[in-house]
């Protein structure tokens, strides 16, 4: 498999989106999250899906390519 520019960014998205969905989890039931727990569960209900997506998108771009 063959690692592209776009699909090197579209994974480093992902982890991204991954780290804020992992850490909001963590905020949440920790009972008072720092930001608040809308914005908190905001972040979550967005990082979610767009870790996925992004991933997905890299996993395309790089088997285009190969």
């Amino acid at each position: 498999m063959v690692t592209t520019p776009k699909s090197g960014l579209l994974l480093a998205g992902a982890c991204v989106a991954g780290i804020a969905a992992v850490g909001s989890v963590f905020e949440l039931s920790s009972g008072t999250p720092q930001y608040g727990t809308l914005l908190t569960g905001i972040i979550l209900a967005l990082s979610i899906p767009l870790g996925i997506v992004c991933f997905l998108a890299a996993v395309r771009d790089a088997n285009a390519n190969s």
